[in-house]
């Protein structure tokens, strides 16, 4: 397992962007896929992003909710795991969570039963 902290949320205006980190601590980073999550108030945890893991063969997948606003990327080197939020909108308000597993060959995927590792969160809030 890893250990994840999440940091850059923020209150942003609507059309606004926001870059979100997830920081991990632990061995073997480069195995495992990386996935941002986020929960709205009253609403269920919805996988937005993953990033698999290096050399797996996948690659970057999106919730048809974040498709061509949100970019995923990851630094093996650094341990990081990063998403920039653009043309915010105020139904992406909420608590957004990092998670990880270890995935060797498959492409990632945005069911939150498929990780194992999960940060605490970070707060973002569109609104004018």
């Amino acid at each position: 397992q890893l250990q994840l902290v999440e940091s850059g949320g923020g209150l942003v205006h609507p059309g606004g962007s926001l870059t979100l980190t997830c920081a991990a601590t632990g061995l073997h980073y480069n195995y495992f896929a990386i996935a941002w999550f986020r929960q709205a108030p009253g609403k269920e945890l919805e996988g937005i992003s993953c990033i698999s893991s290096t050399g797996s063969g996948g690659g970057t997948l999106y919730a048809n909710s974040v498709r061509g606003r949100f970019l995923m990327s990851r630094d093996d080197a650094k341990k990081t795991a990063t998403i920039i939020l653009n043309n915010l909108k105020p139904e992406d308000t909420g608590v957004y969570k990092c998670g990880a597993t270890p995935l060797l060959s498959r492409q990632c995927q945005l069911s939150p039963a498929d990780y194992d590792s999960w940060g605490q969160g970070t707060q973002v809030t569109v609104s004018s």
